[in-house]
């Protein structure tokens, strides 16, 4: 019956990884906008970094993310280089050398990159910002096909923390999105980044996969918890052909349905409980001496494009073809396109193709959806009041929100709106209340279960 529930609510929602979303970004913000935002940074305030290396050896097809298969290494080689030039250009348009919280290298496959340019990279990035003692450096890892002199220069350039992509540990849903990876060469991988000094350690595991079932994806639960991560990610699959043509190779009537998905759902996160895993906000899972659980009992969480995090830095610059920056003025996405980004940045130009300014409504209403999303509860008097407003009804939001009340989803205490246990899926859909873009909205979105 509770699945039936939440089924009937489910539908079509952003990921809520920034408010205004991608898709209200317009070309009104570029380059020279960018420049600006960045000159008007506050010298004193830690800056977050993120690099995008859109380039993987092989296609999963179920992957969502801005990539190219490569058979050669010399794309990645000049990429790197150009890299390398944006960092001179953005810092040319801060004032002095700026101290960095966090850095993260994301894809696409990071780990393709060959030792000898991470130690040019690291070189250029310490040649411009000095990080923190206690930066936070995380790189997204492919453990398919990656040698020990990778990981050996991984830890050389001072990374400390490293995500592994799994996906599935079940060979028949690994086939059905081709992406074979056995569990022990995954083990393998771990030790030797453990064996590096690499001991800061995420997985991400995807729910609602083809021919996944709840056994399935226990099992799958069951390994992971044999490889001690810090932290899971539990996503849910985003079946989105029209967005993703690749995601065409896969056999819809091998994805499991709705109830099916809310049954993997939970059943993986129950697993994470029970082995003394917090649950963090919608899809995350970490133990309790880990930053992501710290942050969130401490309040601290927060909510970027890398998902959850506890970065303190007010600003994140985005490096490489589609990356995003997020900065006090607004968002900016540098061009998506690998050649067009490349031919902007040979032209010394700053890569930034669209974006959005941000209003003191849309600010509002981003610390609440925020709120929702990484504390499962908002108290809008307060967060009116701590953002210069005079409190408000939200009646139009609280009636949208009042099919879920009544079904027990969430909870309204005058100015209190918490979200239940079995609300906690339909998340995004509830967070979506308080999102005045999507009314005029032509983007299409994965389904929030």
């Amino acid at each position: 019956m509770q699945g039936q529930i939440q089924h009937r609510h489910d539908g079509p929602a952003p990921r809520y990884t920034s408010y205004p979303t991608a898709p209200h970004f317009t070309p009104d913000v570029g380059a020279k906008r960018y420049g600006a935002w960045l000159e008007a940074l506050d010298p004193a305030e830690p800056l977050s970094l993120y690099f995008h290396i859109p380039f993987c050896d092989s296609l999963c097809w179920f992957c969502g993310c801005n990539t190219t298969v490569v058979r050669r290494y010399a794309p990645v080689a000049r990429y790197v280089q150009k890299l390398m030039r944006e960092i001179e250009l953005v810092a040319g348009h801060l004032a002095g050398r700026r101290r960095v919280s966090h850095i993260h290298f994301g894809g696409g496959s990071p780990s393709l990159v060959a030792p000898e340019d991470w130690h040019c990279l690291f070189d250029r990035i310490h040649g411009f910002f000095d990080l923190a003692e206690n930066a936070e450096i995380a790189v997204e890892i492919d453990p398919r096909d990656l040698a020990d002199e990778n990981i050996a220069a991984l830890a050389e350039v001072g990374i400390n923390r490293v995500s592994f992509g799994v996906q599935d540990f079940d060979p028949e849903v690994q086939q059905a999105i081709n992406r074979i990876q056995p569990f022990d060469m995954t083990r393998e991988k771990v030790k030797a980044f453990r064996a590096h000094g690499i001991k800061a350690l995420n997985i991400d595991l995807i729910y609602g996969l083809p021919l996944q079932t709840r056994a399935r994806i226990e099992h799958s639960v069951a390994c992971v918890l044999e490889l001690a991560p810090d932290r899971v990610a539990l996503f849910g699959y985003a079946h989105v052909p029209w967005f993703k043509a690749h995601q065409k190779l896969i056999n819809e009537e091998d994805l499991p349905d709705g109830k099916a998905r809310l049954g993997q759902f939970f059943a993986a996160a129950g697993r994470f409980e029970t082995a003394g895993y917090k649950w963090i906000g919608l899809d995350h899972f970490a133990q309790a001496q880990d930053g992501l659980a710290r942050a969130h009992d401490a309040g601290r969480l927060k909510r970027n494009f890398q998902g959850y995090t506890d970065d303190p830095a007010a600003a994140l610059l985005g490096f490489g073809a589609s990356a995003i920056s997020s900065l006090p003025q607004g968002y900016v996405q540098n061009i998506v396109h690998t050649p067009a980004y490349i031919s902007a940045i040979d032209t010394d130009s700053l890569a930034a193709e669209r974006g959005i300014s941000i209003s003191r409504e849309d600010i509002l209403r981003r610390a609440i959806i925020e709120k929702l999303m990484c504390n499962l509860a908002v108290d809008l008097d307060s967060i009116c009041h701590a953002h210069d407003f005079q409190p408000r009804s939200f009646e139009a939001e609280l009636g949208a929100l009042e099919p879920l009340r009544g079904d027990g989803l969430v909870t309204i205490e005058g100015p209190l709106i918490t979200v239940t246990e079995p609300g906690r899926p339909l998340l995004r859909v509830i967070c979506a209340a308080f999102d005045t873009y999507l009314q005029n909205a032509e983007a299409r979105h994965s389904r929030a279960v």
